[in-house]
């Protein structure tokens, strides 16, 4: 299905998209994105003004040009602008979770929302079918935001949506996935995974055909959990607000995203900013294709990823990126290359019986000597689950071998579940304590 909407963004016959006819397009739009940032971004004219040329003759050539990172929009966002503020119609605050405070603006106008709702109707086209009944479990009472959009798209694609937003209830959600014959959900991995665990306890006969997961990292477990419960098919979205919220969707095949090509170029490097042969570990950097309001050339996304060798079964020429498990600054260090991720307790405690969240705290990011974890279950607390879950834990080898070592000590406390008020739905990470956060 993105194919075909690649072929006719690139106005080829259907059926006939080669990767060269892709490179040749992205070729072209990277020279017009530049164009449009240099002549009218005061950013980019200042970013560009030691290049020699702002020139290419192929796409290697943009290995030349110097990155764009987050701490550029925190400082300086309004002047990546290439129209006039009034000509923009959605600004989206990023609260920052970054040494500096700043929170990152993103500017969209019309036509840059536009882009993404035609890219979520392609998207979810793959997942549901016209007349498909879509609960969207995400932000959307303002306009342009992302329930907002993806409402327009689901219209668009013949769906029936209907916006519920955030979980905050669990058992009220579950009374409205029933009352409204819900067979197919868009969520947030963590408060999905919560409706699923409730739903096998309570009376609610629920039959969904597809899931989409969103906003966050999605472990294996969950995806394991709900299709045990739900027996239904899960996939997973890649995408961050800088991207225009869409970056790559998974298709039935369960091998990667399969990547926005036609709007987004990307790129893997390694920590000195140089590209990584395919199928190498890297940070994903993106170059918008189409975006007219605020354009972002070779933007670090601090995502860490690869570039997936050999077809998909499905057949598709578009490039896959592997799942995303990890990011530079999400990376908690327990002596010198020995380190875990917050992927790495996902897949531990997840796959323990009515864990429905949980939070996560260290000391030290740099290197860690206290872990302080917040569990959220479904039933009563005890003893026994505190073991359960330390025993957990002890399984990811860096923590384990910590621990046996006394480098690394852990806490677990009851995260006290209110299945009335589930946790926060921001995107989850590890926590730096401070020191005035106390010991």
């Amino acid at each position: 299905m993105l194919e075909a909407w690649i072929e006719k963004k690139i106005g080829i016959g259907q059926g006939s998209l080669t990767r060269e006819q892709l490179s040749l397009y992205q070729l072209g739009k990277i020279r017009e994105t530049i164009s449009l940032a240099y002549e009218n971004s005061p950013f980019y004219q200042n970013l560009f003004k030691e290049l020699g040329s702002t020139e290419i003759s192929s796409l290697g050539d943009l290995q030349g040009f110097p990155f764009t990172t987050g701490d550029d929009i925190r400082e300086q966002a309004l002047q990546f602008l290439c129209v006039s503020q009034s000509d923009i119609s959605r600004i989206v605050t990023l609260d920052s979770s970054g040494t500096t405070g700043k929170a990152k603006r993103v500017y969209f106008t019309a036509s840059d929302q536009e882009l993404t709702v035609d890219f979520f109707q392609q998207g979810m086209s793959t997942i549901i079918n016209p007349g498909d009944r879509v609960l969207i479990l995400l932000p959307g009472e303002r306009s342009g935001s992302v329930g907002d959009l993806l409402i327009t798209a689901l219209k668009r694609a013949g769906a029936h949506p209907i916006l519920h937003g955030v979980v905050g209830h669990i058992a009220k959600t579950l009374e409205v996935i029933t009352r409204e014959r819900i067979n197919s959900l868009v969520g947030i991995p963590t408060q999905v995974l919560a409706l699923a665990r409730c739903a096998e306890f309570s009376r609610h006969s629920i039959q969904l055909k597809s899931i989409l997961l969103s906003t966050d990292h999605v472990p294996d477990v969950i995806i394991q959990e709900l299709q045990r419960v739900w027996k239904c098919q899960v996939f997973e979205h890649y995408g961050m607000t800088e991207m225009g919220l869409g970056g790559g969707l998974d298709c039935k095949a369960h091998v990667g995203y399969h990547l926005r090509e036609a709007d987004l170029y990307f790129e893997i490097i390694d920590e000195q900013g140089q590209p990584v042969p395919d199928g190498q570990e890297g940070e994903v950097v993106f170059t918008t294709l189409t975006r007219q309001g605020m354009p972002l050339i070779r933007y670090r996304t601090g995502d860490i990823s690869r570039f997936l060798l050999g077809s998909c079964p499905c057949g598709t020429i578009i490039r896959r990126l592997e799942r995303i498990t990890k990011r530079k600054n999400d990376l908690i260090f327990l002596g010198e290359n020995q380190y875990f991720t917050m992927a790495d307790l996902d897949e531990r405690l997840f796959v323990l019986p009515g864990v429905l969240d949980y939070t996560v705290s260290v000391n030290r990011a740099q290197c860690a000597t206290k872990l302080n974890v917040s569990v959220s279950m479904l039933g009563q607390w005890d003893a026994g689950i505190q073991l359960v879950c330390c025993e957990a834990l002890y399984k990811v080898p860096v923590i384990g071998r910590a621990t046996q070592a006394g480098r690394l000590a852990i806490t677990i406390k009851n995260g006290c579940a209110d299945l009335t008020q589930l946790v926060s739905p921001v995107k989850r990470r590890i926590m730096e304590l401070k020191e005035t956060d106390g010991k």
